[in-house]
């Protein structure tokens, strides 16, 4: 069975995002993953599951309260240089898929990780921009 993806219910649930008002924002920091608010994207980028479009997601730099440039999470293990093992959870940072995001995405925060492994993630981002 053909799998198809359902935009308008995707767009749907994209206009109630876009109405968060301000006060609504998040607390959050560079280091951090949370589930976020994805959506349906077109070929092989990463698509959010579930009612709420999700899925787990690296914040790699905070430029304002409104604004977070994001890294997606999956469990599929794949062994390049588009990809970072987490030591935490064993999930893959899928480097080549970075994004800017809206803070309005962000629904709940699950672990912080280290200085050490951050770096370690910022230099393989670095490295794919000679």
């Amino acid at each position: 069975m053909e799998y198809v993806k359902d935009f308008d219910a995707w767009n749907t649930k994209k206009k109630i995002i876009d109405q968060k008002e301000t006060s609504d924002h998040v607390f959050f920091a560079e280091r951090e993953i949370w589930w976020g608010s994805l959506g349906l994207n077109i070929g092989y980028e990463q698509d959010g599951k579930n009612e709420n479009f999700e899925r787990p997601l690296l914040l790699i730099k905070k430029f304002n309260r409104d604004i977070v440039l994001a890294v997606p999470l999956t469990s599929v293990a794949k062994n390049n240089k588009f990809h970072h093992k987490l030591k935490s959870s064993g999930s893959f940072v899928i480097l080549s898929q970075m994004r800017l995001i809206s803070t309005k995405r962000l629904l709940r925060r699950v672990e912080k990780i280290t200085d050490s492994e951050f770096e370690e993630i910022i230099s393989k981002i670095k490295s794919l921009f000679p």
